[in-house]
């Protein structure tokens, strides 16, 4: 007999303008999510329980990222990237707010605020304990140390060809990428921070190429074991690109495949979030729907859900036996009426993440 799929649950107190972030902490069942309303929101997964609320003060949120609480302590911390081009952490055991730092700091405030100068802290990545890199609409990349105390400065500024639009640290920390306007998409190499390290030593760029998709990309994620990347576009493909330009060998070809389409219409590829067991992945489109692929052997795998409208953002936890899902409109048919934001969470089942096996 076959088993039942398991059915996605609503969290209660959702955003109330569109989610731009999704993740979970590591090793916990703590979920944060981001949004246009300007709140970091915390849910407990598990508990399917709200757990709390901070507006960061920082205009409308538009990226976000987690990591481990420095020095390995308890609780985590959510790092959040506003509109204004601020850069901020919270501390989850405190629920403390720190400013890292600013993209464009000269800017003036209510131009930030009011959408006027565009610099906003679009991408987000944490790259370890002590690290975090930021993307943003000034075209600009940022490393930003975090034990620099008052300093707010950035260990690493780099210029980047378009505004940021997708980045991504690889899982041993060592890589970024960042895809941006102009379909280019750029590699960067990061050193752990030393003494005596100056400005500029720690981030390096490897590589800039063009995006083998000919739309705008709307996300990048690297592979678990960073031997390639995934390129998400606002035209219903994801492009499987590997990486032998920088050194790391494959042995693979790139490839793109059609996705998130229903008959004649083409809906937006928003997120890609990989496996941390299986290194499949799962993809998130503007038609509402989940799917999930085994990127590898180049098969779909299985349909996870259909939500009331477009997912913007995707997670799997830790282990990989949950998924959490922003179903939030995405504007690809501008304005007009659509459901409310929701976040939900489902059990996942092995045989809707497990590669296929070979023949």
């Amino acid at each position: 007999m076959a088993q039942p799929l398991p059915e996605p649950i609503s969290l209660p107190s959702p955003p109330n303008d569109g989610i731009t972030s999704l993740s979970y902490l590591p090793s916990s069942s703590l979920l944060a999510s981001t949004s246009w309303d300007g709140a970091l929101r915390l849910h407990d997964a598990d508990a399917r329980s709200h757990v709390a609320t901070q507006v960061m003060e920082s205009g409308p949120l538009l990226s976000m990222s987690v990591g481990p609480a420095a020095g390995g302590g308890a609780g985590g911390a959510v790092y959040t990237g506003g509109i204004d081009g601020s850069v901020k952490k919270f501390d989850v055991a405190t629920s403390s707010v720190t400013l890292i730092g600013r993209h464009s700091p000269g800017a003036d405030q209510n131009d930030l605020l009011s959408g006027k100068k565009k610099v906003a802290a679009s991408c987000l990545s944490t790259i370890d304990a002590n690290l975090v890199a930021s993307g943003g609409w000034d075209k600009k990349f940022h490393v930003w140390d975090l034990r620099g105390g008052d300093k707010n400065g950035a260990v690493a500024t780099l210029d980047l060809p378009g505004k940021a639009f997708g980045m991504d640290a690889s899982s041993d920390g060592t890589k970024v990428v960042v895809a941006t306007s102009g379909r280019r998409n750029c590699f960067f190499d990061i050193r752990k921070l030393e003494s005596g390290d100056k400005e500029n030593e720690v981030a390096k760029l490897l590589l800039e190429r063009e995006s083998s998709l000919k739309y705008q990309t709307r996300c990048v994620k690297f592979f678990p074991d960073t031997k390639g990347i995934a390129v998400g576009s606002v035209e219903g493909r994801v492009a499987i690109e590997y990486l032998e330009d920088i050194g790391i060998v494959s042995g693979k070809k790139k490839y793109a495949f059609k996705c998130h389409r229903i008959n004649d219409a083409i809906y937006p590829v928003n997120d890609v979030a990989f496996h941390p067991i299986h290194g499949t992945f799962a993809t998130g489109g503007a038609d509402g729907t989940v799917v999930t692929w085994d990127g590898r052997n180049k098969k779909k795998l299985s349909g996870i859900a259909k939500c009331p409208t477009s997912v913007a953002r995707l997670a799997f936890n830790n282990d990989g036996t949950q998924i959490a899902m922003a179903s939030s409109y995405t504007y690809e048919e501008g304005e007009r009426d659509h459901p409310r934001e929701e976040i939900y969470v489902r059990d996942v089942l092995d045989n809707e993440v497990r590669p296929k096996a070979k023949k």
